[in-house]
C-alpha cells in the first residue's frame, strides 16, 4: 500500500465511521440542542482532544498493552460505564429550563466550557473499546516502508479532523431550531431521550468484551 492509497482509504473508511451514528454525536448533539453552540463546540474539542490521546496511546503502543491486560481493560470498562450512566441520569433527571440565547448564554463564564470540555474528554477517555479500536483499526493503513507510529498518529490526528468538521455540522444544524429549543418542555425531552441513549451506551459498554 503506497501513501496516497493508505490516505484514500483511511480518508474513506473513517469518514463513514465518524458519520455513523454513536455516543459522540449523541453528546454534541444535546448539549448543543439544550446548552447552546458554544458548550457543544467545547464538548467536540473535549472529544477531540480524547481521541488524539488515545491516538498517541495507540501509536505508542500502549492501547496494545490494554487490549492484552484483562484487568486494565475491565477496571477502565466499568468506571466508564459508571460514568456513561451518572451522565445519562443527570440529563433524565435535570431541569431544563430551555436553551437561552440572550446576552447571559453568550457571555458565560469560561468554567462551563472547561466543564463541557471535560465532559467530551472523559467520555472517550473512559472508554477501552476506543483504544482497543484505535490500535486494531489504524494499523491496517500504515504504507509499505513507512514508519508504523508517526504514521498512526497522523491518521489519528486525521480522525480527528473529520470529527471536527461532522460536529460543526451538526451544530450548525440545530441553529434554524433555535426558537422551538428555547420551550422548557423541549428541552427537558431532549435530555430525557439523550439520558436513555446515554445509559444504553453504558450498558452496551459493560456487557462488551475485548
Amino acid at each position: 500500500m503506497t501513501v496516497i492509497q493508505s490516505l484514500l482509504l483511511f480518508s474513506l473508511a473513517a469518514g463513514l465511521l465518524t458519520i455513523t451514528p454513536g455516543l459522540d454525536t449523541t453528546l454534541v448533539l444535546r448539549t448543543s440542542a439544550s446548552e447552546g453552540p458554544r458548550p457543544a463546540v467545547f464538548a467536540a474539542v473535549g472529544i477531540g482532544v480524547g481521541c488524539l490521546v488515545w491516538g498517541v496511546a495507540a501509536a505508542s503502543g500502549l492501547t496494545a498493552l490494554l487490549s492484552a491486560a484483562p484487568l486494565a481493560f475491565e477496571v477502565l470498562k466499568w468506571v466508564g460505564t459508571a460514568y456513561l450512566v451518572w451522565l445519562g441520569l443527570k440529563m433524565i433527571f435535570s431541569r431544563s429550563q430551555g436553551l437561552d440565547l440572550g446576552e447571559t448564554a453568550v457571555a458565560a463564564p469560561s468554567a462551563r466550557g472547561v466543564g463541557w470540555l471535560r465532559r467530551g474528554l472523559l467520555t472517550n477517555l473512559l472508554n477501552p473499546k476506543v483504544g482497543v479500536f484505535y490500535v486494531t483499526f489504524l494499523p491496517q493503513f500504515v504504507p509499505t516502508g513507512v514508519s508504523a507510529g508517526p504514521w498512526m498518529l497522523l491518521l489519528a490526528a486525521l480522525h480527528v479532523v473529520f470529527g471536527l468538521i461532522w460536529f460543526a455540522v451538526l451544530i450548525a444544524a440545530t441553529l434554524p431550531l433555535s426558537r422551538v429549543l428555547r420551550r422548557p418542555a423541549v428541552a427537558r425531552w431532549i435530555d430525557r431521550i439523550a439520558g436513555g441513549v446515554l445509559i444504553g451506551f453504558g450498558a452496551k459498554l459493560a456487557l462488551s468484551r475485548r
